[in-house]
């Protein structure tokens, strides 16, 4: 029977809940926003499938990428729409042409974030683009089951925990299943988006996010709200949920000590944005973006070989400066604890005071090591 003792031992992947053959699992939101299992104790049978597919008790082990490449999507209409360099549709669109299901995250109408799957190149575009929020997955590890047994190819694209999760779930390998995840900072609190959504649209109708907006330029991208009668449009590092989020204020536990980075997903295919790609390959960079692709196994390479792909081989060394998350966890908030406590009375507009707090700190921070130089530089002149 699964049980959490300590919250960073549950990545919220829904493995659990949807192989329990009693549904005597549910997921239930806690006072963070965040899902975990409960067990119906009186209908449980005690038949242990559900810690069989916890990814955070069988963890996998770490391997480096058999191949790694600079890469972007030769339609320029799509790279633009995309975070990086639109490889996710270039995937996608083959999967949908042989006949194929494609499963991703995207916003529902109520702006929540959730896994769903399309069968046409139209439904594409809901799954285009980052996504800052963590996705409720539901019970899409049993539909690309049943596609999979159908014979049909599927494409499943997730954070590394979800496809760590998907494969334990699976309990066998697809030669016809297509697994990517992304390279990932951590999942923020569904509850402190919502919170979010509310205070910036008030009564307005939302009809469109962007996390990524490009107008700006990929490496100072914009986050973009539009709705019936504005738009909001600002820096990423003016907007304060994207701050808080990116100082690790309201990301779920097991973040801190994420159990499949590394290649520990077992995915095929990793994509990422290529940071630092200026550094080792300037002619690449047009600041419209370019992702970064570790090919994990010899079902990915293939898979490359026939797309039609603008790709420059680099090495992993590299692409591992600028994208440190591929093995590392971020680092839990000192602040972390107190957001929390405060949030209950703050609401919202704690993000602004723990961010102001935290660079009013680094500000201080930065000024004691400058003077600490200048200290010692004189100190030694005169020794």
């Amino acid at each position: 029977m699964i049980e959490i003792h300590k919250k960073e031992d549950c990545c919220g992947c829904h493995a659990c809940f949807q192989i329990c053959p009693k549904k005597c699992i549910s997921m239930q939101e806690d006072e963070e926003g965040f899902l975990y299992p409960h067990v119906d104790k009186e209908n449980c049978i005690n038949c242990g499938l559900c810690e069989k597919v916890c990814p955070v008790i069988n963890q996998s082990e770490p391997h480096k990428p058999l191949k790694v490449y600079a890469a972007k999507n030769p339609n320029e209409e799509i790279r633009m729409a995309s975070s990086s360099g639109g490889i996710f549709t270039l995937l996608a669109e083959r999967t949908i042409n042989n006949g194929g299901v494609v499963f991703g995250a995207k916003f529902n109408d109520k702006w929540e974030v959730v896994h769903d799957f399309t069968e046409t190149v139209e439904g594409i575009a809901p799954f285009r683009g980052s996504k800052y929020v963590q996705s409720t997955i539901g019970d899409n590890f049993q539909k690309a089951e049943q596609f999979l047994k159908q014979g049909r190819e599927v494409l499943f694209t997730g954070t590394p925990c979800q496809i760590a999760g998907l494969h334990k779930y699976l309990r066998k390998d697809y030669s016809n299943l297509i697994a990517v995840d992304v390279v990932c900072h951590g999942v923020p609190s569904p509850l402190v988006w919502r919170e979010y959504l509310k205070e910036i649209s008030g009564n307005e109708t939302l009809k469109s996010i962007s996390f990524r907006d490009k107008s700006t330029g990929w490496k100072s991208y914009s986050t973009k709200y539009a709705f019936k009668d504005k738009c909001i449009m600002q820096k990423a590092s003016k907007d304060i949920y994207i701050q808080g989020f990116l100082k690790n204020l309201y990301l779920r536990p097991s973040c801190y000590a994420c159990p499949s980075k590394a290649g520990k997903s077992e995915s095929d295919i990793t994509i990422a944005d290529y940071w630092g790609i200026q550094v080792k390959h300037q002619e690449l960079d047009d600041d419209k973006g370019v992702g970064l692709i570790l090919v994990n196994n010899e079902k990915g390479l293939s898979l490359f070989r026939v797309l039609n792909i603008d790709i420059q081989e680099t090495s992993y060394e590299d692409a591992f400066i600028g994208n440190q998350m591929i093995e590392r966890s971020v680092i839990s908030s000192k602040y972390r604890m107190k957001f929390w406590h405060n949030y209950e009375i703050n609401g919202i507009g704690e993000i602004a005071i723990m961010c102001n707090k935290i660079k009013s700190i680094s500000h201080i921070k930065e000024r004691l090591r400058k003077f600490y130089y200048v200290y010692k530089l004189i100190h030694n002149l005169f020794k």
